[in-house]
């Protein structure tokens, strides 16, 4: 697995999402993703989402998964640049 293909996954699973996906060794990788469908969820909510766009990829192929999920919203009130760009 590499971080353009859990990129194309994460993008294609969830509708208008903008994810940046990072990982060297092909089974850790690290992602932000912005989805305006994470408005009014909790952290975890939100993980559980992109989650589920890997599928039984997770535990598997892709052996670990640090997550940052933001809003659109959020993203900017961060001045966040990567996953949040339009």
């Amino acid at each position: 697995m590499d971080p353009a293909s859990i990129k194309n996954l994460i993008e294609n699973g969830l509708d208008g999402a903008r994810a940046d996906v990072r990982g060297d060794d092909g089974v850790h990788f690290e992602a932000e993703v912005v989805c305006a469908a994470f408005a009014g969820k909790l952290p975890l909510a939100r993980h559980r989402m992109v989650y589920a766009t890997l599928g039984e990829r997770m535990g598997g192929e892709i052996h670990a998964l640090s997550l940052k999920t933001w809003t659109p919203e959020e993203a900017q009130t961060r001045g966040l640049g990567g996953a949040g760009d339009s």
